[in-house]
């Protein structure tokens, strides 16, 4: 199957324009499967909740009906980060379209810095999300600091990690490399670029979007600037091979007995 990152910049608040760039960057390209950044639609740095609030789309909104006619239109998976209203609640959210239509949504467990203040903390699972036979496991920035999270997604199956990121710490690409080794998952690593200036806060943004293989193998690496697509063909089975040597598995060899926290030696 071919797989794509894309790497964009958004215009804070202008959401039918951010729209609009990254459905055409994704028309303009051919794979089975497109990662894109996390909040494309909004921008990152906002000023109060109630801002993020008024920038937020709800999973079965207008908005989203768009990317399910690409998403048929391409015969393709799309994955985005959006803010998420619902009901009183906002979300830091990722949501998959399937080419049959289908969605699925992950509200970000792991927020950071001032996130913490602006949106709730997910209240459900790290979900494995199966597409014409591939598993597909979502998750976003931050999340990557904690292992946890990959395992969880491996654990129940995932082949690809769809990674969502707005990436301003330098480590998160490299750690990504050792997700991948000690899960034997792919990972999508789709980040922004560009630099925000708000509500007292700069951030810049690391860009670096990638796609990762199971053994650690970086297939495709976006420069630190500049928006694009980058597509590789990847052969999702090998996720499936979770050998280390002839004797080892890295699933296989777990012991989780051992593995509480509080045991004595």
């Amino acid at each position: 199957m071919r797989v794509g990152v894309v790497q964009f910049q958004p215009e804070f608040g202008s959401v039918k324009r951010n729209m609009d760039r990254v459905l055409s960057m994704v028309a303009s390209n051919e794979a089975d499967l497109f990662v894109l950044p996390e909040l494309v639609l909004s921008g990152y740095t906002f000023e109060s909740r109630s801002e993020a609030r008024s920038l937020s789309q709800d999973p079965d909104g207008d908005e989203f009906r768009r990317v399910v006619a690409m998403a048929a239109q391409k015969k393709a998976t799309i994955v985005l980060g959006f803010a998420e209203r619902a009901g009183e609640k906002l979300y830091n959210s990722s949501i998959l379209v399937a080419p049959d239509g289908n969605i699925a949504v992950y509200r970000k467990v792991q927020l950071f810095c001032d996130e913490k203040v602006i949106f709730d903390p997910g209240d459900r699972p790290p979900a494995v999300v199966e597409v014409d036979g591939v598993r597909l496991g979502m998750m976003i920035c931050f999340d990557w600091i904690f292992p946890e999270v990959a395992r969880t997604l491996a654990l129940k199956g995932a082949d690809i990690l769809c990674h969502a990121t707005n990436l301003v710490l330098p480590f998160c690409q490299d750690a990504m490399v050792t997700r991948c080794i000690e899960n034997r998952v792919f990972a999508l690593t789709s980040n922004r670029v560009g630099t925000e200036c708000r509500a007292g806060s700069e951030f810049t943004f690391t860009g670096r979007s990638q796609v990762v293989a199971p053994r650690g193998e970086i297939l495709t690496r976006a420069d630190i600037e500049g928006e694009g697509v980058s597509v590789v063909e990847i052969d999702h089975l090998l996720a499936r091979d979770k050998a280390v040597t002839a004797t080892n598995d890295v699933f296989g060899d777990r012991r989780p007995e051992l593995y509480e926290l509080g045991r004595k030696a």
